[in-house]
């Protein structure tokens, strides 16, 4: 597994982190913003200990568990391709934690995503995280779940981040909400 020091990894803070896109995306999972640890392997989700990997997994989405921590390999990579899943962030830039984003960050990242997903034009979009979701839309009362508006035409959800912070979800619950998603997608 690959080390970094502490000043390695705060001097990622800024990076941007490419999307993991393939030619056919069906479902488009969003989250926040990149952690410095996946800014230095260039990979979501790559901490040890996200629950996003094992959740897709115990979902049945993926037919292995993916992991991350060293960066992408080719063979999860083009296994995600074939799947039809992308990753997106909402702020593409790293950074320690989401809650150093500003408001202005997540709004501008909003608009930029509403774009994107116009290019990508997935079947289904699932933002991982309530808060974020909110401020990113103006959304102040959207609740978890399939959304009532679409992004760009898109089928539109908002589900549990996997960030450890959420302390509250486990694997399960959050397969149970990703699964919905997924089967959504087609």
């Amino acid at each position: 597994m690959a080390r970094f020091t502490r000043a390695e990894l705060q001097a990622l803070t800024g990076t941007i982190v490419d999307d993991l896109l393939g030619p056919d995306v069906r479902l488009l999972f969003v989250g926040i913003n990149p952690g410095l640890w996946t800014a230095a392997v260039n990979a979501h989700f790559a901490r040890k200990g996200n629950r996003f990997w094992p959740a897709l997994y115990a979902a049945g989405i993926t037919p292995r568990l993916v992991d991350a921590s060293d960066g992408m390999r080719p063979d999860d990579l083009a296994m995600m391709h074939g799947l039809g899943i992308g990753i997106t962030n909402v702020v593409p830039t790293a950074s320690a934690r989401a809650d150093e984003l500003t408001r202005d960050e997540i709004r501008a990242g909003a608009a930029a995503l509403e774009a994107k997903v116009a290019l990508v034009r997935p079947q289904v979009v699932a933002v991982l995280g309530l808060t974020v979701y909110r401020d990113a839309f103006a959304r102040p009362k959207a609740a978890p779940g399939r959304q009532p508006e679409r992004l760009a035409d898109a089928e539109l959800w908002v589900l549990p981040n996997p960030s450890g912070l959420n302390a509250h979800e486990t694997v399960a619950s959050l397969a149970a909400a990703y699964r919905e998603a997924w089967d959504a997608a087609g």
